[in-house]
């Protein structure tokens, strides 16, 4: 749902008076609102929940949430307001300034999107701005099958990508399905399944 007229940077998004609660994203310089379903939260939460778990059994400088605001850019350099799904930042960042709002212009070190119709937008535009950014590690969990055949193949199979930033800063794709372990250069001693997160 599109709640503005006019086409707003990204600093107006940061003041912008919303009218409700919720998540919102900037798309082209309009607000845009995010829906989720339940099933979406729980794999988000869970997800979340379990690198929480890494963080604070390794001791990890790392802070996880899901409501952090990053400034991308797209291709022809308009700003964009992405809100991923559950996001990696480093602590001394995220500690740097504690009374600025949770927006940041720098890369997180890992983002997190659990896919729902408008898959494309994971798919090709945040996988191009979030590279583009620097994110180090990009997730794209896709629960229901929904992406094209070219990237989960014939028949399609619920599949999680991780996505790994090279020494060229281009993403090098990771298929993961079915009990296959997901490996996370973030959280390298991880235990965790396709299945596991898909049944959460």
């Amino acid at each position: 749902m599109t709640l503005t007229k006019t086409r707003l940077t990204f600093k107006d998004f940061l003041n912008y008076d919303f009218p409700e609660e919720g998540r919102y994203e900037l798309v082209n310089g309009e607000i845009m609102r995010i829906q989720a379903t339940r099933k979406h939260d729980n794999l988000a939460d869970f997800i979340a929940d379990t690198f929480k778990l890494e963080v604070n059994r390794l001791n990890l400088n790392y802070r996880v949430s899901g409501r952090i605001t990053i400034r991308t850019l797209t291709a022809s350099g308009k700003e964009q307001g992405r809100v991923p799904d559950v996001s990696i930042v480093d602590k001394n960042l995220w500690d740097a300034n504690l009374s600025a709002y949770t927006a940041f212009l720098e890369p997180l070190q890992l983002a997190v999107e659990i896919l729902s119709t408008n898959w494309e937008d994971d798919y090709i535009d945040k996988l191009d701005e979030y590279q583009r950014l620097g994110i180090r590690e990009y997730w794209i969990v896709d629960y229901l099958a929904i992406g094209s055949r070219n990237d989960l193949g014939n028949p399609k199979e619920p599949t999680i990508f991780v996505y790994i930033l090279n020494e060229q800063d281009i993403y090098q794709p990771n298929a993961y399905r079915g009990t296959d372990k997901i490996i996370s250069p973030t959280f390298p001693e991880l235990n965790l399944t396709v299945d596991q997160v898909f049944t959460a």
